[in-house]
Formats: C-alpha cells, structure tokens, sequence
C-alpha cells in the first residue's frame, strides 16, 4: 500500500481514530517530523493538541548504525534491532566513557532546541489517552525510546498511529501499548519515503515552531481556564 502524501496517510489514520476516540480526551504526540505532519491531521480531527518528542541517535565511530538512541528527558535505550546482545555489550564495554559523553552532549543539543519547554509538556499528558505517531516504523527503536518517556506518566492509554510498519515493530506495539492503528504491515520494508509519492515534510525548523506555538497556546488557554 503506498500514500499520495503524509497528509493523506495521516487523514485515512484520523478518520479511523476519531470513530473511537472523538469522544475520549487525547493528546497527539510526533515521533519525528513525518509523524508531525501525519499526526496534525490527527489532531484536527479529534480537535486536541499536538507535542513532539525529541529523540537523538548515539552513534559509535566507524559503526554503520547508531547503538542506541536517546530521549530529551534523558531516557536511553540500545540499539537491538541492528546488533545482537553480545555485540551490544562489547561496544558498551568498549566505549562506555565516550556513550556517556554523547549522551549528555545529544540531550543538551536537544534542550536547546526546547529551550522554552514547550515542544512537549508531561502534565499535560497525565489522564489522556496518548496517541504516538510516526510516518513508518521500520523497527520498535523509536517507539521503545518513546514509551521509556512514557513510562513514569499516569497515562489513561497508549495508542500507536502510523502508515506502515514492520511487523516487528507491530510485535512490540501489541505487547507495550494499548490500541493501534496501522495501515500497512510490511514484512519487507524499505526507507520510508519510498511508500510516499509525494515527499511533503516541512523543514524540521517550520515543524519545530508550529508545535512550539500550538503547545505554548493550549497551556495558556489551560492557565487562563484555572485562573
């Protein structure tokens, strides 16, 4: 199954989630800039918010792959889709002193470019039904790194949305989350733009402001609700 556009994916996704959720109080959170653009029309039809999370692959010199990635909140996970448990724990023996450098300088360079903190707000995430979107899944990576963010937020439900995906990806959103919506299971999976005729991502700066604005807009909104 192949999509006109990320728009067009994210409003085949959206009509399919608010016949069960238009009702339910939820929040949309991007797991990358496609995400973003699938996950907007989401939220326009459920008329709720939209966050982003940041995430960061670690990567080691003259390795092909990251070996792990990490969250803007810290939250690290290795690498096992790519490398087998005993490699992973050579190259963590290895080069222990030079992941904990990249881990700290990753998550600084993300807390720069969240320097308001507004990009993705864990209170407003507490007793809402989560909603996490990517554009594909090539693997469970991304969505392990999210749902380690996830993880000390008293969420009412966990709920994946994307396009397409792999079918271990699929295997790990029916074992940790509670609902999903995908499109396309692919056990052969190529890089995700190949699935798109059309390749409608903003620059990562324009996605970056548009959710920084549309958080920042809904928490005042809250504030002034409270006040």
């Amino acid at each position: 199954m192949y999509f006109k556009s990320r728009e067009a994916a994210g409003n085949l996704l959206a009509s399919q989630i608010a016949k069960k959720y238009k009702h339910e109080k939820c929040v949309v959170v991007a797991l990358n800039d496609g995400g973003a653009v699938v996950g907007m029309q989401i939220a326009k039809q459920l008329h709720t918010i939209i966050m982003m999370l940041l995430t960061e692959d670690v990567d080691l010199p003259r390795e092909p792959d990251p070996i792990g990635g990490i969250t803007m909140g810290g939250d690290f996970s290795l690498n096992d889709s790519d490398y087998s448990a005993g490699e992973l724990d050579d190259m963590v023996s290895e080069y222990h002193n030079f992941i904990e450098q990249e881990k700290m300088r990753r998550v600084h360079a993300m807390n720069r470019a969240n320097a308001e903190g507004v990009l993705i707000r864990k209170e407003l995430l507490e007793d809402h039904v989560v909603i996490l979107v990517s554009d594909g899944l090539e693997d469970g990576f991304t969505l392990d790194l999210a749902l380690k963010f996830l993880k000390p937020i008293r969420t009412k439900k966990l709920v994946v949305a994307t396009p397409l995906a792999s079918v271990s990806a699929v295997d790990l959103m029916h074992i940790k989350t509670d609902d999903i919506f995908c499109l396309n299971v692919l056990e052969e999976f190529i890089a995700v733009n190949h699935y798109y005729d059309t390749q409608d991502i903003p620059d990562h700066d324009v996605i970056i402001k548009t959710i920084d604005h549309v958080v920042s807009g809904w928490h005042m909104g809250l504030s002034q609700e409270v006040a």
